[in-house]
């Protein structure tokens, strides 16, 4: 019933092997008629059946002392059982390095190698096998499982390991090249006999997949770092690969934008038009449209492809559902923030959208949008008031003051107050009282309490809703109280880092100045409302001083000057302006946030020029002053 081979192991009888061989052949047949069933209790219930087949399968042939005439069969029903249990699970576990180790230690066992190389982990046991098994018959199932576990080392990022076994596959380990797509190319897995076990899906075919999951990744990465003429060459790789069509949108996208970035909007607008037409992911390449649409200034076009992103990522797809095989998908990591497939969360598509028409001017829509994100908000459906700052988007009371912004610009005075009444609601354990603050103030106690620098925006928003709503004496109880908690507010250390200072609050040095320049002018404005130009000069002296960089402020100080006939005053300070405008202006190294920009254009001087010129036919020469 059984022959001794040279070694002396015991193979089974001739009749065995063929049952078993035929029991692969029939699962992986089950398996194939699974993938082709268009319904999909069916279609996973004879996967399952497949999967426990083989399991089963494979337990029995490990049940018996390893033999090179079984090793064949043994080492396909181990691919067989990894590829299929990858593919349902949709990812590569611990397990599937277990069975690959498996595989390994049953072929040394055959060559009586094993032993204290166990110790190395998979990385020995490959250089063991590949270094020193001679056993022909097996190298094809060997090379199918050396695709396996370069797959599972290319999804976990091992890529040392990976390009140590694909350097040794190649035979070349000592001076070999380290590029993965060099080494894959050069990889040419030994062809399967006519007779051989029926398979999933061959070495060749793997080694596809890994080649273009392998130049996806790579340019990526290369995108990211900016070596942009290296990404398209590696892109262009992956796209001309076995790609399913979603894998294809996102390549065709990042091949968009890495021709955003070389300066050739055209030939990305075809890679974007493309990707739309590929499949039902269109989040990334419409996302990606909007940023090629601003770069060419087309802001009509750009709103519009937000629109639509916001519309797509509110629609739930139906998938196909993914092939019993190694698909590239299982190779890929999740989007990077940094990378341009992350399209974010409907709320945060929706975000960008309402920022982008505040900042273009189209406030009526503007102020729409932040209201359906805030009503995200005050429904529940954010899960938490405070998310951690996600680089672009600000934090979320600051996109409570972005939204009475855009509501005090489309002239719903009333919203903006609502909206800050809200938001001050929602933070009142974060306040000070005022009479702390004034005993803190008459004791010169230096240390406060930590005020966050958005309540003392609220404070400002909700005066310029008072102006708006023609009320100067509440507008100039809210600018007051705005600016008792800017004058005790100190910028904190910038080497805590820009997100941690915005989770707490905080803004930079030069924003606070701003913020508190532009408290101090639209109070002053208030009292020029109400007839009292001694107190409206007392801000906006206050505001030069605080701002010096601030020519809105200096240009109210002028015409208060000039209104109440101070007239020597005033002309020194008209030729200081004289001098500022006729200076280059340098571009500013700082942002400001957008309820800040906002609200700074609305007491903007339009008319500086004609004041200026008006000025220059009356005023004396500085010599005369």
């Amino acid at each position: 019933m059984s022959h001794q081979n040279p070694l002396g192991t015991s193979v089974p009888h001739t009749s065995c092997l063929d049952l078993w061989r035929e029991k692969n052949d029939q699962l992986v047949r089950q398996a194939k008629v699974a993938q082709d069933s268009g319904l999909s209790l069916r279609r996973q219930q004879l996967a399952q059946d497949s999967l426990e087949g083989f399991r089963g399968l494979l337990h029995s042939l490990r049940g018996l002392p390893a033999a090179v005439p079984v090793l064949p069969l043994e080492l396909t029903v181990t691919c067989n059982f990894i590829t299929l249990r990858a593919s349902l699970a949709q990812g590569f576990t611990e397990d599937q390095a277990q069975d690959i180790q498996q595989g390994l230690e049953r072929v040394l066992e055959t060559q009586k190698k094993l032993g204290p190389r166990l110790e190395c982990g998979l990385r020995g046991l490959w250089d063991s096998v590949l270094h020193y098994s001679t056993l022909l018959e097996v190298l094809p199932a060997l090379h199918h499982l050396a695709g396996l576990q370069a797959a599972v080392w290319l999804s976990t990022d091992c890529l040392g390991d990976l390009t140590f076994l694909l350097q040794t596959l190649n035979g070349n380990q000592s001076e070999a090249s380290e590029n993965l797509l060099l080494l894959l190319k050069t990889w040419s897995p030994p062809a399967e006999e006519s007779d051989a076990p029926l398979t999933l899906q061959d070495a060749r075919g793997l080694r596809d997949i890994l080649l273009t999951a392998s130049a996806y990744r790579q340019g990526l990465q290369e995108l990211i770092t900016g070596s942009l003429p290296r990404a398209l060459s590696s892109l262009q790789e992956a796209a001309s690969g076995l790609c399913s069509r979603p894998v294809l949108v996102q390549v065709y996208t990042a091949l968009g934008t890495c021709l955003r970035k070389m300066g050739n909007p055209q030939r990305a607008l075809l890679y974007l038009a493309a990707a739309l037409k590929g499949g039902s992911t269109c989040g990334p390449p419409l996302l990606e449209a909007s940023r090629l649409y601003r770069q060419l200034g087309n802001t009509a076009a750009e709103l519009e492809s937000l629109e639509l992103l916001v519309e797509a990522l509110n629609v739930t797809h139906s998938f196909e559902a993914p092939q019993l095989l190694i698909e590239v998908e299982l190779l890929l990591p999740r989007p990077h923030p940094a990378s341009p497939l992350h399209c974010g969360t409907p709320s945060q598509a929706k975000y960008l959208l309402a920022s982008r028409c505040l900042q273009v001017g189209r406030a009526e829509d503007a102020a729409e949008h932040y209201l359906d994100l805030l009503a995200l908000v005050l429904d529940g459906s954010e899960s938490k008031f405070f998310p951690p700052p996600s680089p672009p988007g600000p934090c979320m009371p600051e996109v409570f003051l972005e939204a009475a912004a855009a509501l005090i610009q489309a002239g719903r005075a009333q919203d903006a107050l609502t909206v800050c009444e809200e938001l001050l609601s929602r933070t009142s354990s974060l306040l000070p009282k005022m009479p702390q603050l004034r005993e803190d103030a008459r004791k010169g106690t230096k240390e406060s309490p930590h005020c966050p620098s958005w309540v003392s925006a609220t404070y400002l928003l909700q005066g310029q809703a008072w102006v708006q709503l023609g009320a100067p004496k509440e507008a100039i109880s809210e600018f007051s109280r705005c600016l008792e908690l800017l004058f005790r507010t100190t910028p904190k250390d910038e080497e805590q880092g820009p997100a941690s200072n915005r989770e707490k609050g905080c803004i930079s040095d030069v924003a606070l100045q701003q913020l508190r320049a532009a408290a101090l002018i639209s109070r002053g404005l208030q009292w020029v409302a109400v007839d009292q130009d001694t107190k409206a000069l007392q801000d906006f002296l206050l505001s030069v001083q605080m701002c010096p960089g601030n020519q809105d402020a200096s240009f109210h100080l002028l015409q208060t000057l000039r209104r109440m006939d101070r007239r020597h005053e005033a002309t020194a300070l008209w030729w200081r302006l004289k001098a500022q405008t006729e200076l280059p202006q340098e571009n500013a190294a700082w942002s400001l946030p957008l309820y800040l920009e906002t609200y700074l254009d609305w007491i903007h001087s339009p008319d500086r020029e004609a004041l200026l010129e008006e000025f220059q036919t009356s005023l004396p020469e500085p010599h005369e002053l």
